[in-house]
């Protein structure tokens, strides 16, 4: 099984790597095979909305999403991490999250009848983990919302959505020991779910 990190921070060793991390170490020790990636890593540039993976379901732009997709394809699950910026994900997250349009098929002209890649091939799964700086949930803003739509609608069911507020220096929130075994708990959830689906994909053989 494999289980695809994706932080949306500037900071390597902030408390949103650091949540994400604990989430992975977590599924490793459930036998997954797991990767970190950051977003600012990749040059990703915007979508265009230019329709160019209509008749494909791959992406017309060259850049470094292209070393995202395959991974994206082969991962079982993913788990999605961004800090709020001005209420919601990053600009590095938002970017990466719109390239996976392509994945999205529609009928014909009618945008109202569509399916998803991942719901046609088999249902995919993924933890969401937001983190903010302020005490209140509500100054969170959309910064989970703006993840786990995007991921419903690209196929995936949401194991777990972790709200980590209160945090603002680099590694704050892995001095919580209630953040860190949140996280823990996601990561475990979601590397036991997808082992589930596998066996309930060998009891139907």
């Amino acid at each position: 099984m494999k289980i695809l990190g994706v932080v949306g921070s500037n900071r390597k060793h902030g408390n949103t790597s650091g949540l994400v991390k604990a989430a992975l170490q977590a599924a490793e020790k459930e036998n997954a095979d797991t990767s970190t990636n950051f977003s600012r890593d990749y040059l990703i540039q915007d979508c265009v909305g230019c329709e160019g993976s209509k008749d494909t379901m791959r992406c017309a732009i060259k850049d470094d999403m292209q070393k995202l997709y395959p991974l994206l394809l082969e991962a079982d699950g993913i788990i999605l991490g961004s800090p709020t910026y001005f209420y919601n994900i990053t600009s590095t997250m938002k970017a990466f999250i719109d390239r996976c349009y392509c994945f999205e098929a529609f009928a014909g002209d009618d945008q109202a009848s569509w399916d998803a890649l991942h719901e046609a091939l088999g249902i995919k799964y993924a933890v969401v983990i937001a983190v903010c700086e302020q005490h209140d949930e509500a100054d969170m803003g959309f910064t989970a919302e703006a993840m786990i739509k995007p991921l419903e609608a690209l196929g995936y069911r949401i194991i777990s959505t972790i709200k980590a507020i209160g945090y603002f220096k680099a590694g704050e929130a892995l001095q919580d020991e209630r953040a860190v075994e949140d996280a823990r708990n996601a990561g475990k959830r979601l590397a036991r779910t997808i082992s589930l689906r596998k066996e309930v994909e060998k009891m139907q053989q």
